[in-house]
């Protein structure tokens, strides 16, 4: 009998994608696999962390209706963005397996699925090595003044006076820099930033050092050490109770004047309104943003009038290499899923 799979991709991680990794994982298998092709990034997502209880998931792409119409008599679903929640689980009894090529399935309403009996499986550091890369571009972009310096150029402004001593750049390897979160993300990002000779403090109550970033010379602090001592504050931590606006003006108070923040994770981790006070009136010295509470940004929105600010279209996870390496980890566990094996990648409520 074969296995019906509902499969939902867009212009990052194509269904095509999806269904050929699939296939390949479960060769000798049965399968029917139907497609649907959502146009995000094209299109925006629904952003959903304003708390509007008729948005009871975030950051998805998909009409509730359409979606549980294509499932429909699905029993595994593959996707990217499209939702899922407690009142369309209700319209998919057939469902019994959900594999979301996230690191975070903030689109699943997991504790719904739990309760039927749908597994729910993700994609674990997924974009790992791109945000930690996108982040070591971020860091150079602003404290060696590349993004001042292409600015003014493109003005047909010739800024030799960041020759000067007292504005020119900084060298990574002269800085301290501080690691908020040491998930998947954050511990890559530490491996690569040891190559520029750079001190490195990392906080995460959660976790310990890996045995060779202590003998590294890494060093675990708290988090009020990290951020009075950092001249760069790099942020990786999960969207929690705990971390929602944990950046904010006493927070911000007891970092550096001249310390850089660079925010490649979550926009809810910052409250934007002390940010933006913070970076006008001196306290800290410039930013990095590539994550927003609202996504698009309000072409008003005061952040962007900023020149001690870079901006990014929430694009640090996106690369060729995300895209094939997700689908291929989704594949891994459909093909458990169908033979009885353990499950990689289970998600708890």
């Amino acid at each position: 009998m074969a296995r019906k799979i509902a499969i939902i991709g867009d212009y990052f991680i194509l269904p095509e994608v999806f269904e050929q990794e699939v296939r390949k994982a479960c060769t000798g298998h049965d399968l029917t696999v139907r497609l649907k092709q959502e146009d995000w990034p094209n299109s925006p997502a629904v952003h959903g962390y304003a708390g509007d209880e008729e948005v009871p998931v975030k950051e998805f792409v998909g009409d509730f209706d359409e979606v549980a119409e294509f499932v429909g008599d699905a029993e595994i679903l593959v996707m990217h963005m499209s939702p899922v929640t407690d009142g369309m689980l209700d319209a998919l009894p057939n469902l019994k397996f959900i594999a979301c090529s996230r690191g975070g399935p903030v689109n699943i309403d997991i504790a719904a699925a739990n309760k039927r009996g749908v597994q729910v499986v993700r994609a674990p550091g997924r974009n790992a090595s791109a945000v930690a890369e996108f982040t070591i571009g971020a860091m150079l972009a602003e404290t060696r003044k590349i993004r001042v310096g292409h600015e003014t150029l493109r003005k047909g402004i010739w800024r030799g006076d960041l020759y000067r001593a007292d504005t020119t750049g900084r060298e990574l390897n002269e800085m301290t820099v501080g690691v908020i979160g040491y998930g998947k993300i954050g511990t890559r990002l530490v491996k690569i930033l040891q190559a520029f000779g750079c001190r490195i403090l990392v906080s995460d109550p959660y976790v310990q050092l890996d045995p060779a970033d202590t003998a590294a010379g890494v060093e675990q602090v708290s988090l009020d050490t990290l951020l009075g001592e950092s001249d760069v504050v790099s942020l990786h931590p999960r969207v929690t109770e705990e971390t929602t606006q944990m950046i904010n003006k006493d927070t911000l108070s007891k970092m550096k004047n001249d310390a850089l923040l660079i925010n490649t994770a979550r926009g809810p981790l910052c409250n934007y309104d002390d940010l933006h006070k913070a970076l006008v009136d001196g306290t800290i010295g410039s930013a990095m943003l590539e994550t927003f509470s609202v996504e698009p940004t309000p072409p008003d929105w005061p952040l962007l009038q900023l020149e001690n600010v870079t901006l990014t279209p929430h694009i640090a996870g996106a690369s060729v290499r995300t895209a094939q390496y997700a689908a291929q980890v989704l594949a891994e566990d459909v093909k458990n899923y169908i033979t009885g094996n353990p499950l990689n990648n289970l998600c708890g409520a």
